[in-house]
């Protein structure tokens, strides 16, 4: 008796001869929530304020361990910033961290503006070199700046207690000379003081998992938070992280080819991705999440139901905030 050679019997053979995965761990009851923390940009204008601010009340019930606000380069956003900072202070019940830069001003500027968000109630900085303005192509020091980031977190720590975040590259910043180059000024920003790198964007957990090993083999030993950026717009993405030194993986180009007019196949996609990825990297052992929300807080807020943290109430979220910054 011979085989059958249909191809319906080729198909279930392949079937049945196929290594079985089982699926990642579900969240187990009463297991604890990871920590989150989301990244917001100032608004421009009356109608992206209004948008801004439609992210904040959306967010604010899963209560955060903090909220970030961006900070332009050479101070292009500052006041926005300052403002924005100051209205989630009175109004929400987030704790606010706000970005700062060392380019284009003086360490005396930059020691003004620090102390002015402290003054103001904020506590947390995300300290960071930033990027060149607009028109050069290369960072330049100010000649009475703050060189670095690492210099720019030893003199937050000079001002006041600040809790300061600082950046991380798992595939190396573009400027860097070498991947150990990087690491090793990583080092020297939390050797100055820093409580947390954030990272950038990735795409690959394979990636962000090696980095954490070489960090540890370097001596670094605050928590490394991975930053998740969520693909709303596929083209910008990739022409953005051409600029900042992230790959993009073909797997994810085939997963929005043919959708650039498809946005409503495209948002489920891009919540399919990233909730992948934050499963992955939980079932790893990883329970604290950087979003970087663009201000649409929609898919974020999904992303963050399936890593099982669910919407409190004002008053404990005003306590489960506090709870979290101390």
């Amino acid at each position: 008796m011979t085989a059958d050679p249909s191809p319906a019997a080729a198909t279930l053979s392949r079937w049945l001869t196929s290594p079985r995965r089982g699926g990642l761990p579900i969240r187990e009851e009463g297991a604890a929530s990871p920590k989150l923390s989301f990244e917001f940009f100032p608004p421009k204008t009356e109608a992206l304020e209004t948008q801004l601010w439609s992210c904040i009340r959306r967010l604010e019930p899963l209560a955060p361990r903090f909220v970030s606000v961006t900070y332009g380069a050479g101070g292009s956003t500052q006041q926005r910033t300052h403002a924005t900072l100051v209205r989630i202070l009175r109004e929400t019940a987030l704790v606010p961290a706000a970005h700062l830069t060392c380019v284009g001003a003086a360490r005396d500027q930059v020691d003004a503006v620090a102390r002015m968000y402290h003054e103001a109630g904020v506590r947390h900085i995300v300290a960071l070199r930033g990027d060149p303005p607009a028109g050069q192509t290369s960072y330049v020091p100010h000649p009475a700046g703050y060189a670095y980031a690492a210099d720019l977190v030893a003199g937050l720590r000079r001002i006041a207690d600040f809790e300061i975040s600082v950046a991380a590259y798992p595939e190396m910043h573009p400027a860097a000379a070498s991947p150990l180059a990087d690491l090793d000024n990583l080092k020297r920003k939390i050797d100055a003081g820093a409580a947390r790198a954030i990272t950038q964007y990735f795409f690959d957990t394979e990636t962000y998992l090696r980095f954490l090993d070489l960090a540890m083999a370097a001596g670094i030993k605050v928590p490394i938070v991975p930053g998740i950026l969520p693909v709303t717009n596929f083209a910008q993405v990739k022409k953005f992280s051409a600029v900042c030194g992230t790959s993009v993986p073909a797997w994810l180009a085939r997963m929005f080819d043919g959708l650039d007019d498809d946005p409503e196949t495209r948002r489920m996609v891009s919540a399919m991705v990233a909730a992948e990825q934050v499963r992955l990297l939980q079932a790893n052992g990883i329970d604290e999440f950087h979003f970087y929300t663009l201000n649409r807080p929609d898919l974020v807020f999904a992303i963050s139901h399936i890593l099982g943290v669910r919407p409190l109430s004002g008053a404990l979220a005003r306590a489960e905030s506090g709870a979290a910054a101390a």
